[in-house]
This record gives C-alpha cells, sequence and structure tokens, in this order.
C-alpha cells in the first residue's frame, strides 16, 4: 500500500504582516480510503498587490481538499486534479461577488499533488511549484505561469536572466481573475525514497534546486525538513511569505490499469 510521511510549514517573513499563502492536505483515515481516494497536498499563494491575497488562497485551498474528500471513490486522479482546480477557480471568482467584497479583487496561485497506489498526478495555476527529489537530485515538475518564463520559452531571455528581471513576478495565469482557468497537469510515477516538494516562490526564489535536493535528503523527518527548507529561505531573504509542504515516499503499491480500473500485478 502507498505509504507516505508528511510535514508542513509557513511563515510569514520578515516583512509581511500577514500570511497570504495557504496550505492544506488529505489524509485518507484507513487502508481502504488510501485505495478509494488517496491523499491530497495542495499550497497556495495569494497574489500580492490585490486586495485580499489570503482570501483567495484559503478559499482555494478550501475548495480543493473538501471536493477531494468528497469525490467519488476510485475516481482517475489525472481528470478529478484538474476538475477541482477549475471548482477552486470559479469559488475565488464568486468571492469578488459577496457583498463584503464586492469591488474588490483576488487571486492566488495553486499547487496540488494527488498520490494513489505508485502514482502522483501534479496539477497547477501560477508560479508556486512542486519538486520531485530522487536519489539526491531536484526535478522541477511544474512550469511556472509567469510573463519571463513564457519570454524563455520563445528564446527572449535565458534562465540566468530570470532572476535579476522585474517582471520575474507578473502572472499570466492565476486563480480568481477569470471565469475559468486551464491548468497544467502532470502524472508522476513514485518510487520508494522519493521525496515530493510544494512550495511558494517565497522559498524557490531564494533556493536553487541543489540546495532543495540536499535538504530534502536528510535522514530527517518531513516535519523537520519542512521547516529547514523554510527557514533558511527566510533568513536568505524573508521579504515574502515562505510556504513547504515536504511528502516523503515509505512505500508504493504497484498496480496496472486496464479501462481506467486499478489491478493488482502478479509478484
Amino acid at each position: 500500500m502507498l505509504d507516505v510521511q508528511f510535514g508542513e510549514t509557513s511563515d510569514f517573513g520578515k516583512v509581511r504582516t500577514n500570511n497570504e499563502d495557504a496550505m492544506g492536505s488529505f489524509i485518507p483515515a484507513s487502508r481502504h480510503q488510501a485505495r478509494s481516494h488517496g491523499f491530497l497536498f495542495a499550497v497556495a499563494d495569494g497574489v500580492g498587490g490585490l486586495d485580499l491575497g489570503e482570501v483567495a488562497s484559503a478559499t482555494a485551498v478550501k475548495v480543493i481538499t473538501e471536493e477531494f474528500a468528497g469525490a467519488q471513490a476510485g475516481t482517475m486522479l489525472i481528470s478529478l486534479l484538474p476538475r477541482l482546480i477549475q471548482h477552486a477557480n470559479a469559488a475565488v471568482h464568486d468571492r469578488t461577488l459577496e457583498s463584503q467584497y464586492r469591488g474588490k479583487r483576488m487571486a492566488t496561485t495553486l499547487v496540488a499533488c494527488a498520490m494513489r497506489y505508485d502514482q502522483a498526478v501534479v496539477s497547477h495555476v501560477g508560479d508556486s511549484r512542486c519538486y520531485l527529489v530522487r536519489n539526491g537530485k531536484a526535478r522541477q515538475i511544474t512550469q511556472d505561469h509567469t510573463l519571463v518564463n513564457e519570454q524563455r520559452k520563445m528564446g527572449l531571455i535565458s534562465a540566468g536572466e530570470i532572476a535579476q528581471s522585474e517582471s520575474r513576478h507578473v502572472l499570466i495565469k492565476s486563480l480568481g481573475p477569470e471565469m475559468f482557468v486551464s491548468p497544467d497537469t502532470t502524472a508522476i510515477t513514485l518510487q520508494p525514497g522519493d521525496m515530493l516538494v510544494l512550495c511558494t516562490d517565497g522559498l524557490h526564489d531564494e533556493m536553487p534546486e541543489e540546495t532543495i535536493a540536499e535538504i530534502a535528503s536528510q535522514k530527517k523527518n518531513a516535519e523537520e525538513i519542512a521547516r529547514e527548507l523554510v527557514t533558511r529561505a527566510v533568513e536568505i531573504d524573508g521579504t515574502d511569505n515562505t510556504t513547504a509542504q515536504v511528502i516523503r515516499v515509505r512505500s508504493v503499491e504497484q498496480v496496472g490499469m486496464y479501462r481506467g480500473r486499478p489491478y493488482r500485478l502478479p509478484s
């Protein structure tokens, strides 16, 4: 059976007086639920410069975790997760229509990771990221929905120039501003010993992949690793809220799929 260890930490930073980051999870209550639903982890970062980033991020995380828990048993994660992100987007958008928020603007990023059997599905909007750390090396699973990343893909700017660009935090996609949004979704086959790191830009802006891999590969529990990642990022800069979720894969359950249904592989 899929077995994971999980830890998370969030920090206001050295400058902000409120935390616009949000995080949430769904942990199955039984072995049966681990197979019928799986695990879910989510991190959101309310967009700075708008009115209510903390409301947007908290709303997105609440919707996706609650609807994941209530999803039909056995639903394919690759189709479920982007659908739930669309629901979260609609919820954030609709909050601007409530009387107490009328005339306000709000938006948030969201990265979510759902896990079942030996599979992880990562879906995201914005520039909050997911990294896979395996054999001491980190690989970025998500691609930032930012102006500079689009410019990089078109060859207009180099990867090295992104960190110095004044436009590096300009999002081209986020939850809330539009009625519909299209997340990017990726599936990963998990291995025992894998580490997954979900984080906001307060962390990944300050820390190269090599440092994330070094910290995440330590023989510490996931909570200690999450705390160390966030503490290190805040020490380096600390001008932004900083959040990390760390998931260690302790064992997986290998299955095959036939017409969308899992079956046990012969041992």
